[in-house]
Parts: structure tokens; C-alpha cells; sequence
């Protein structure tokens, strides 16, 4: 009995550390937070120059700070995600790689579509210099605010949209409806349905192409020797090509006949290196679908990787674009409409801001990417990272919009829902008697309590989580006007305020 007494007196002090470390974990986060926050703040007072409205450079850098620690909690997720759900990486191996080639990308070559986002929406003339500051001010912080929101809620959502509502409340609260560039916001909106849509078919139709060529196979291993290194060669070819269009844009713009060149140069290479590294892992592999999804493990992480490297190049616009307008107009004494500058010192509160991000928040939007829509080993993550690459390739060739996050995300429900459709054939397959599988089904007499089960067994094969689907969908819907809601009625705020 004393045993017994003195085991639960340990439990409770076993759970009572537990619940101070958790606690102590939940401060701390919020805390390194806002002295990120303060440091940057403190940064920018010590490199803007005295002027009657230099504080707000101060006030703005802390708000893209803000922004970046979100766009690092929310938006990265969609690189690490199928990563870390397939089990090709930990948490923490996924957020030290994501952190290094986020920062690279945006110290490296960020800032290339930030006049995109900070001028190119609005019209720009009609809007005095010191309302178009108190309008990026109140774009940024309502993008933020709503980000933060649908990160809490669990929500993986564009950031890039997010900027985009921002900047249109605002701009419509500053100067009417006749300042925004509508043409621009409609090819936007478009990317809502394209993103997901070319996502989700293109990943799809990887995995389809890889269940026919080695999955499905009866010698599985040695199919893997002959199309693996063609899967590799494709994925070095079309990362190179992404990387040059996309990633390294704010340094080099290579001619079409370039890109392509590199494409065919590193596919090649790509399958001179993975011939004998596949050959020698796939020595003594047991011929199995989940030994050869092994396979895929170091392609993923490169891939995720080269992704992290583009989206850190491409979206710390969404953190900076709208302070470096800002810090250009209060500089110049002019409305940002003719160019925006975006000096280092901006571009590394976005870089530092992410990762910070990343490491503190990401892990809850990691787990509800790559765990809780469906099941992704190897092989289903390889197939989303990979199309996630095609199709913004695909896009920039054909000049339309699309979203890393609705690409990503759209990916992920393409390779659940082919899991299903193929679940179910199968379900249909084996419900029929072996020696009557050639007969018409409607020939069989199947009895109701038959029916029945297989109704019970096709709901059981739903391999994609609804509620995901719907209360994504609804996140990605309401972004742009939540935002731009929220950035108006802040754009009044700070017009009465400060303005006054």
C-alpha cells in the first residue's frame, strides 16, 4: 500500500513538472516574440534619419516584424508539412532546415515582387504621401493580425492574399474605389480556384504515374532502380528551372533558352547521381511498397528544402513589401509609385523575423499540413513537393497568379483523394466472389446486409478529413475581405490619430 501511495505521490510531481514546462514553454514563445519585436523597432531608430515622421519607420518596423514572425508561423508550413507528416523528417531536423533556407532565400535574392505587393495594387497618384504611409501601416498590421488569427485557429492560409486585402481596405478607406488596380486583384482572385486546382492535379497525376511504373509492380525493387533516378532527373531539372525563374530573380533573369538549359543540365545530373545511389540502397530491400518509399526520403528533403530557399526569396515581400514602401516614401517625401527601394537592413528584419516564426509557431501548422488531412508517407509527399514546383512553373509560363499555400495544401487533398478513389475500386473488387469478378455485377445477387457492409466499408475508405477541406476552403474564401476589412477600420484609426 505504501507503494501504491508513494507512486501517486511521484505522478502528481511528474505532472506537476510536465504542466510548469508547458507553461514555461507558452510564455516564452510570446516573450522572444516581442523582443524580436522591441530589437527591431530599436534597429530601425538607429538607421532611418531624423525627420518629422521618422517615428513611424520605427512603429512600421516592428509591425513587419510582426508580419514576418507570422508568415514564418503559418506559410512555411506548406514546404515542411508533407515533410515532417511522411516521417522523412523530425520536427526539429524540418525547422533548422526550413529556418537556414528561408533566410537565405530572402537575404539572397528576396524583395523581387515586393513593388508587386506595395504599389502595384494601388493606382498610387490620387494618394497623398502621408496617407499612403498610415495606408501601408494599416495594410500591414491588418495582414498580420488576420494571419496570427487563422494560425491560432489552425488554419494554413496565403499570406500573400492576406497583403493583398490589406492593401486594398486600406487604399479604398484612403483615397475610394477608383485607387485600387482591380485588373491586378482579378487575376489574384483567379489564383484561388487555379492554385489548388493545378496542385491537386498535378501531384495527383505524379503519384498515379509512380503507383503504375513501381508501387504496383510485382518486382517493385527493380522498377525502383529504373525510375527513381528518372523521377530524381525530373526533380533537379524542374528545381533548377524554378530556382532560376523564381528564386533567384532579384539577382539574375535568365533568357528562356537559359532556363531551359540548366533544366536539361541538372536533370542530367540528377540522374548520373541517383543510378548508384538507388542501386546501392536498394541492395538486400525487401519488396515491399513501404522499403522502396524509402527511396523518396532524401529526394523530399531536398526538395522541401529548394522550396523553403524560393519561398523565403519570393514571400518576405509579404512581411517587407509594404515597410520598405513605407521607408521609401518617408525618405523620398513621395508617394512610392514610382519605385520602392528595399535596403538590407529591411530585408533582414523579414528574414530574421520568419525563421524566428518558424521555430517559436510553425510546429501546430506543420502537424495540421502534413498530419491531419491525410495520410502521407515517402512517396505522397515527394509527389506534392515536386508538383508544388511544376505548377508554378506551369503558371509563370501561361502568366497566372497562383499561391504557394493554395498549391501545397491543394496538392496534399489531390494525393488524398486519388488514395480514395483507388481504395474504393479496390473495395469494389474484393466485394465481388472471386470466381464471378468477370461477371456483370448486376447479375450478382447481392442481399441487402451485403449493400450494407460494403456502404459501412466505403465510409471507412474516406482517406481525406472534410472538416479540413471545408474549413480551409472557408479560410482561403475570407482572407482578402477579412483583411481588408480589418485594414480599413485601422486606416481610420490611424488617420484620426495621427493623421489629425
Amino acid at each position: 500500500m505504501a507503494k501504491s501511495a508513494l507512486d501517486k505521490d511521484l505522478q502528481r510531481v511528474s505532472g506537476l513538472e510536465n504542466a510548469t514546462h508547458d507553461l514555461a514553454r507558452s510564455i516564452a514563445a510570446p516573450g522572444l516574440a516581442l523582443v524580436f519585436l522591441l530589437l527591431a523597432a530599436v534597429w530601425a531608430s538607429f538607421v532611418v534619419t531624423d525627420g518629422p515622421m521618422s517615428y513611424l519607420v520605427v512603429i512600421a518596423a516592428a509591425i513587419a516584424g510582426y508580419m514576418a514572425i507570422n508568415v514564418g508561423a503559418n506559410d512555411v508550413a506548406n514546404n515542411m508539412g508533407p515533410a515532417v507528416g511522411s516521417r522523412a523528417l523530425t520536427m526539429g531536423g524540418a525547422l533548422v532546415i526550413a529556418a537556414i533556407f528561408e533566410a537565405a532565400g530572402a537575404l539572397l535574392a528576396g524583395g523581387d515582387v515586393v513593388n508587386t505587393v506595395a504599389r502595384d495594387l494601388l493606382t498610387g497618384e490620387a494618394i497623398e504621401a502621408e496617407r499612403f504611409v498610415l495606408l501601408m501601416m494599416a495594410a500591414l498590421l491588418a495582414s498580420a493580425l488576420w494571419v496570427n488569427l487563422a494560425t491560432y485557429l489552425g488554419a494554413p492560409v496565403s499570406t500573400t492574399h492576406a497583403v493583398v486585402g490589406g492593401v486594398l481596405g486600406a487604399g479604398i478607406a484612403a483615397a475610394g474605389w477608383g485607387s485600387v488596380a482591380w485588373p491586378t486583384i482579378g487575376t489574384i482572385a483567379a489564383s484561388w480556384v487555379i492554385s489548388p486546382v493545378l496542385g491537386g492535379a498535378i501531384a495527383a497525376l505524379l503519384l498515379s504515374f509512380i503507383k503504375h511504373t513501381i508501387t504496383d509492380r510485382i518486382d517493385k525493387v527493380s522498377a525502383a532502380r529504373i525510375w527513381v533516378p528518372v523521377l530524381v532527373a525530373a526533380m533537379t531539372g524542374i528545381f533548377a528551372m524554378y530556382i532560376a525563374t523564381k528564386g533567384l530573380s532579384r539577382v539574375w533573369k535568365p533568357e528562356l533558352h537559359v532556363v531551359l538549359a540548366l533544366g536539361v543540365t541538372f536533370a542530367l545530373l540528377g540522374w548520373l547521381g541517383a543510378m548508384p545511389l538507388v542501386r546501392r540502397q536498394s541492395i538486400g530491400m525487401e519488396n515491399r511498397k513501404k522499403h522502396v518509399a524509402a527511396l523518396f526520403r532524401l529526394p523530399l528533403v531536398v526538395a522541401a528544402a529548394l522550396l523553403s530557399f524560393a519561398h523565403g526569396a519570393n514571400d518576405v515581400a509579404n512581411a517587407v513589401g509594404p515597410f520598405a514602401a513605407i521607408v521609401t516614401t518617408l525618405q523620398s517625401g513621395e508617394s512610392a509609385a514610382a519605385g520602392i527601394t528595399l535596403p538590407f537592413w529591411v530585408l533582414a528584419i523579414g528574414a530574421i523575423g520568419i525563421s524566428l516564426g518558424l521555430a517559436l509557431f510553425g510546429p501546430r501548422l506543420i502537424r495540421t499540413v502534413g498530419e491531419q488531412i491525410t495520410k502521407l508517407n515517402e512517396v505522397r509527399a515527394y509527389c506534392v513537393a515536386l508538383a508544388a514546383a511544376v505548377t508554378v512553373l506551369v503558371a509563370s509560363a501561361l502568366g497566372l497568379p497562383v499561391s504557394s499555400t493554395h498549391i501545397a495544401v491543394g496538392g496534399i487533398f489531390g494525393v488524398g483523394f486519388l488514395r480514395e478513389y483507388y481504395s474504393r475500386k479496390d473495395l469494389d473488387f474484393t466485394a465481388v466472389p472471386v470466381h464471378a469478378r468477370h461477371v456483370d455485377p448486376a447479375a450478382l445477387n447481392a442481399t441487402p446486409e451485403d449493400a450494407l457492409s460494403k456502404e459501412r466499408k466505403s465510409e471507412r475508405r474516406k482517406l481525406v478529413r472534410r472538416q479540413h477541406v471545408t474549413s480551409i476552403a472557408a479560410a482561403w474564401i475570407i482572407t482578402v475581405p477579412a483583411s481588408a476589412v480589418v485594414a480599413a477600420a485601422l486606416f481610420w484609426i490611424l488617420d484620426l490619430v495621427i493623421g489629425a
